[in-house]
């Protein structure tokens, strides 16, 4: 955009801004009865956190049977229950409990007749997540799936710059997600056989499989390199092939400062788009001709500020109010689910 049509809108802008009447004050929202199944998993804090200060829920409390998690939460004033009492006295139940009890949990949301936030990965095998899909489907629920990213800007950028061909032919996909995990962490993840990949690896995952749609392949590299004494699948890569482009996943939990290495990067006839790190977000787009709202050459794209999970949680009761549909369709959650498994030899 130059100047002079930046000016112009601007101006336009601050006409209409003038010119329009005061609104009236907004009816108040009415705030959703919102529990949490569980409060293990390491998103878990951050969105209780938010949904607590939220002005579209009212957060009725936690099932949790383990006393350290129990412990973490009682300073943040959760009121326990049991499964069977907060699902009832819910509308939407957020499932955060550990990985293997993502999909049983969430049966028992859907099928009591509730919505659901499950966290990622919901399931760990793709029959549980079809089995989930079928509930919310009968029921007409909504059911969106923990994948921190799919809100991010970055992402939100890319997606565009394929969808409208800025970039050309997308002929190669590369993303990078490494941590750098303790002896203490490592158990709970070794004991799926993807390890780090299917824990971590999965948020670039689904990326990849909402952005290329259908693969045509997956061929897995999961290795343990650490020097513990586990059996995590600590240093991966699966090499995905489409349709006239390839994609590679690299999980890592080896590595030092992994925030700053984190990487999606996208790769057409016209172009690149590198978001690099992912957070904070910076995402460069590169043009051999100028295409859409991008000139040619080399530019950092400016993005909105962005905190994770704060967009997944607005939009979660803004669907079950009716107001709009989310943004992945059950459709995806199982190609995604499908994939991700492949990827990790476990399905």
């Amino acid at each position: 955009m130059n100047r002079r049509h930046f000016l112009a809108l601007s101006a336009g802008a601050a006409s209409c801004l003038v010119s329009t009447p005061p609104l009236r004050a907004a009816a108040p929202v009415r705030r959703l009865k919102a529990g949490f199944l569980g409060g293990a998993h390491s998103h878990a804090s951050a969105k209780w956190r938010l949904v607590r200060e939220s002005a579209s829920y009212e957060l009725v409390g936690m099932s949790e049977a383990s006393p350290s998690v129990r412990a973490s939460y009682e300073g943040e004033g959760a009121t326990f229950w049991s499964p069977e009492a907060l699902i009832d006295a819910c509308e939407v139940v957020f499932v955060e409990s550990a990985v293997a009890d993502h999909a049983v949990h969430a049966k028992k949301v859907l099928s009591a007749g509730k919505h659901a936030h499950v966290e990622k990965p919901p399931a760990t095998n793709l029959a549980d997540l079809e089995e989930m899909v079928a509930l919310a489907r009968r029921h007409k629920l909504v059911m969106q799936g923990g994948y921190m990213w799919r809100y991010h800007p970055g992402f939100g950028v890319i997606f565009d710059a394929v969808k409208q061909g800025w970039l050309g032919e997308v002929y190669l996909l590369r993303g990078m997600i490494g941590n750098q995990l303790g002896a203490a962490g490592r158990p709970d993840w070794a004991q799926f056989h993807g390890g780090g990949l299917f824990e971590l690896g999965a948020h670039l995952i689904d990326s990849m499989i909402r952005l290329m749609g259908e693969p045509l392949s997956v061929t897995p590299f999961l290795r343990k390199d650490g020097s513990f004494p586990d059996t995590l699948k600590d240093n991966n890569l699966a090499v995905f092939q489409f349709h006239k482009a390839m994609g590679f996943v690299l999980n890592s939990n080896l590595q030092p400062n992994s925030g700053r290495h984190r990487v999606f990067e996208v790769f057409g006839t016209n172009g690149s788009a590198t978001l690099r790190p992912i957070e904070p977000a910076t995402l460069e787009i590169e043009l051999a001709k100028a295409a859409g709202p991008f000139k040619a050459g080399l530019q950092v794209v400016p993005l909105r500020p962005y905190t994770r999970y704060v967009a997944d949680v607005a939009d979660l009761a803004a669907c079950i109010r009716g107001e709009r549909v989310l943004p992945v369709t059950l459709e995806e959650e199982l190609r995604v689910q499908k994939w991700l498994l492949k990827a990790c030899e476990m399905g």
